[in-house]
């Protein structure tokens, strides 16, 4: 079956059951209960309530809530109101980061045009655009969003803005006649229009084809709701710790109480005791440390143009290892510019023209005055002309446009490939005309060298059409630039248009930014492989990445319809060699970030398009542009550049590498702590000793006097050039052997000198005096070790204040802890007793000496 590109108007019509004075009303009616309005569906969202009972799934969660039940029944409901306060604070701020997830098809929606103007029973009305039906004639001009996707009848100088859809930065040129092709990228098929583009220009006639979901608009709406996104690197190693912590606690209380039970202990106490090594074990205040390091992540990102959407994207940026990119405005400039002028049979770069020469002083009024720009609004190839003449050379358009008044002209259309005007030059009638080379040339007679006009000769044609290719050849679009003397003022016509003189040749290109290239090299430097993705043209695309080093020589560039002949197997064979995809449409953007995965590597992709949106939500972490960033984009990605700059990226990366560490070593803080608590607890239940915690001594260091230490660690500075280390790899644990190793000699040291405080306490048989020292060894011992854990050196290696929030959390756990010994109010509360001066110091000494033996190692292990 034919494409719509490739059939003639009259086929269309045919095959829409239409006709050249459009439908009737009772046709649309028909039309309407064949293929529905003309809008997006909308995915229905889980109400408020229903996200906030989904945050108690959560299996550690569950073990929390049956310890309160447990409590209550047991009549310590001070330790189940402080667990159930936890449980739902975590809950309240998961729903809030739920609630703030993208409304992509709500977006997408909005770039639906309100109203139409269509032909209706032979007469031109103006309907809702839901109203539009296959075989509906419709009417755009300038500054119209086109209201669905339509096969082009009559165009003109109709030129549109795909750069939503497709990603290429200029308007494309429509035509009305047949494209006599199989296959053709959707930047190409210059005879369709597609809905949620925009008319820049110019006017046409549209006879409607798809509607609806059928649209490639509608496409990308069902690709947005079928693409899930992936957990994060952290969301899997928190989930599968949590699942073998669950696992390991179970199994741990029903010991504990089994052994109670055996030894005499009665069936309430010892279910409370197995209550206390469950919130002994349980690090409760992790979702918490964790949400809280990563949103002061967001808030140091932000300050850095990187503003984040989903809190736990920023440890994702930690581990990507590749970044696929769109070019325009990220590694571009989003800003045609005049690189290159062929002039005088000389090639030289845009600032190093002689502007008193003839021919240059003619090329650059001619830049200004056959042109219908200004340096801020018009066609991007026509404001780089400007900008070469008023910033180069002091030519204000403005000025020339008033001294030299356009007398007569013939616009720009895709048949010609020329504009010309005509302007009196100080006394002589000129005509300027500028367009492509095929163009020009031959109805070119003279050529203008160095002030002289003379003929122009066949090796002056051969050695233009050599220069035109080589610049076509490193990605560069070429202006040829001419004129003529007219007899007199006139309005000119086609006829006119011949007998040229020719006078150069302007190149520009869309140029990299200059951070680009040292972000590229930096990505590499971090083992991240950086790939461009773009709906631009393969020359392009790849004359700008060999540019900033994203493509070596022997890289692979494909375009789409060479990924489109590929499986998804033949796909993975390929990408990993492959640098450069241009001409690509949203279904190869999402299968070229699949095929990274499934590789197993973490991809981040950015992009400012509707089209990139459903690939923006399949990647590992989307990266939406901030400035030309389409609110599609803006929803479905995880991040927002504020800048649209690929070195923020490189940026957030290391911030992201950063907080990972600083997470990691947060959770060996809690867990080397709580294994402290919970081989205490073993211990004396195993020995028969008397109940050594209270819950609500576990409570109060779990989330008072651990909380503060752990976000302290998690703002810990950046130490050394993380940019210098390979990606982490996404499937290795949080607790690797090396880490749970440390865990359990550093829970050991601290659980050894808790059991001598408690038996200093428990010499006169005192068993709360014991449990008082106990509880406190224990938290004054876990406040000291947040020290240990800041970082691989010595706390002196690292530099004592270098992290002041580590020095203050000591200080207000210390003064917390103190509070609740000394404060007889407290006491009861607590479970505590008075201490003597001599207890209060030897539990200081006591807590202090693991922290010593840690550090005192680290400095040997340091200096070596």
């Amino acid at each position: 079956m034919k494409n719509y590109f490739a059939m003639t108007k009259e086929e269309v019509l045919s095959k829409l059951n239409s006709k050249e004075t459009g439908l009737t009303t009772g046709e649309v009616e028909i039309a309407i209960e064949k293929y529905g309005y003309n809008q997006l569906n909308e995915e229905k969202k889980l109400s408020t309530m229903q996200v906030f009972i989904s945050q108690f799934k959560d299996f550690l969660v569950i073990i929390l809530i049956i310890a309160s039940i447990i409590s209550i029944i047991s009549g310590n409901v001070e330790s189940a109101v402080v667990i159930l306060v936890v449980i739902i604070i975590n809950a309240i701020l998961g729903t809030v980061q739920h609630l703030k997830a993208e409304e992509s098809i709500s977006s997408l929606k909005n770039l639906s045009a309100p109203k139409s103007k269509v032909l209706r029973d032979g007469e031109k009305v103006e309907v809702l655009s839901k109203y539009l039906v296959p075989g509906d004639i419709v009417f755009v001009e300038a500054g119209d969003v086109v209201p669905a996707d339509g096969r082009v009848i009559e165009s003109f100088s109709l030129l549109i803005n795909e750069s939503s859809l497709t990603g290429e930065s200029e308007g494309v040129e429509k035509i009305s006649s047949v494209i006599d092709k199989d296959e053709l990228a959707l930047g190409d098929q210059k005879n369709m229009v597609f809905s949620g583009s925009l008319v820049s220009y110019g006017r046409g006639v549209i006879l409607v084809t798809t509607t609806g979901m059928k649209t490639e608009l509608g496409k990308i709406a069902s690709l947005l709701e079928a693409t899930k996104e992936k957990q994060t690197p952290l969301q899997v190693s928190l989930d599968n710790f949590g699942k073998k912590l669950s696992i390991g606690i179970i199994i741990l209380c029903i010991l504990v109480f089994g052994i109670n039970i055996l030894h005499g202990v009665k069936l309430l106490d010892s279910l409370m005791f197995a209550v206390a090594l469950a919130v002994a074990a349980i690090p409760e205040a992790l979702s918490s440390i964790v949400t809280i390091v990563l949103a002061i992540g967001t808030q140091k990102l932000s300050k850095e143009n990187a503003i984040i959407k989903n809190l736990k994207s920023v440890e994702s940026l930690g581990c990507v290892s590749v970044i696929c990119s769109d070019k325009t405005g990220t590694l571009t400039q989003n800003k045609m510019t005049v690189k290159k002028v062929y002039i005088n049979n000389e090639v030289f770069n845009e600032k190093d023209l002689n502007v008193n020469g003839m021919g240059e002083n003619l090329l650059i009024k001619e830049a200004i005055l056959c042109n219908d720009a200004t340096s801020e609004i018009g066609d991007p190839t026509e404001i780089a002309l400007v900008n070469l003449s008023e910033i180069h050379y002091n030519q204000s358009g403005k000025e020339l446009k008033n001294r030299y008044p356009r007398i007569s002209e013939i616009p720009f259309d895709s048949d010609r490939k020329l504009m010309s005007t005509v302007h009196n030059i100080d006394g002589k009638i000129m005509m300027f005309t500028k367009g492509a080379l095929d163009s020009i040339l031959p109805k070119t007679k003279k050529m203008l060298v160095n002030g002289e006009v003379r003929d122009i000769t066949s090796e002056d044609i051969k050695n233009i059409e050599k220069v035109n290719m080589e610049f076509a050849q490193t990605g560069l679009r070429v202006l040829t630039f001419a004129y003529q003397i007219l007899e007199s003022e006139k309005e000119i016509t086609r006829e006119d248009e011949d007998n040229f003189i020719f006078i150069g040749l302007t190149a520009m290109i869309d140029p990299p930014r200059e951070e680009s290239k040292e972000a590229v090299a930096k990505c590499l430097t971090a083992g991240i492989k950086p790939v461009m993705i773009t709906g631009d043209h393969k020359i392009t695309a790849t004359a700008i990445a060999k540019e900033i080093g994203i493509y070596k020589d022997g890289d692979n560039v494909m375009e789409g319809v060479d990924v489109e002949k590929l499986s998804d197997d033949e796909l993975l064979e390929k990408v990993a060699s492959t640098s450069v995809y241009a001409r690509v449409s949203p279904e190869h953007k999402i299968r070229i970030v699949t095929a990274w995965q499934r590789l197993g590597k973490i991809c981040a992709m950015t992009g400012d398009g509707v089209n990139d949106a459903p690939a923006l939500k399949r990647a590992d972490i989307g990266i939406a542009m901030g400035i030309t960033g389409t609110e599609v984009s803006k929803d479905a990605a995880s991040m927002i550049l504020t800048d649209d700059n690929f070195s923020t990226i490189v940026k957030a990366v290391t911030t992201g590498r950063n907080i990972y560490a600083n997470i990691k070593n947060s959770i060996r803080f809690l867990l080397s702590g709580n294994t402290a608590g919970i081989l205490a607890v073993l211990y004396s239940s195993l020995v028969g000793l008397p109940v050594i915690f209270a819950p609500v001594h576990l409570l109060f260091i779990n989330l008072l006097t651990d909380s503060l230490p752990a976000i302290a660690i998690g703002m810990e500075p950046s130490h050394g050039d993380v940019l210098t280390e390979k990606p982490r790899n996404p499937k290795e644990p949080i607790l690797t052997k090396e880490l749970s190793g440390k865990i359990l000699l550093e829970g050991i040291l601290i659980a050894l000198f808790v059991m001598i405080g408690f038996y200093i306490g428990y010499k006169d048989n005192d068993a709360l005096k014991a449990s008082t020292i106990a509880f406190s060894v224990l938290c004054l011992a876990r406040l000291f070790h947040g020290f240990n854990c800041r970082g691989g050196a010595s706390v002196f290696g690292l530099g004592v204040f270098s992290n002041k929030f580590s020095i203050i959390a000591f200080v207000i756990g210390f003064v917390l802890l103190n509070t609740i010994l000394l404060v007889p109010a407290f006491h009861t509360i607590f479970q505590v007793v008075p201490l003597t001066t001599n207890e209060l110091f030897t539990i200081y000494g006591l807590a202090f000496v693991p922290t010593l033996i840690i550090q005192i190692s680290k400095f040997i292990k340091y200096r070596r």
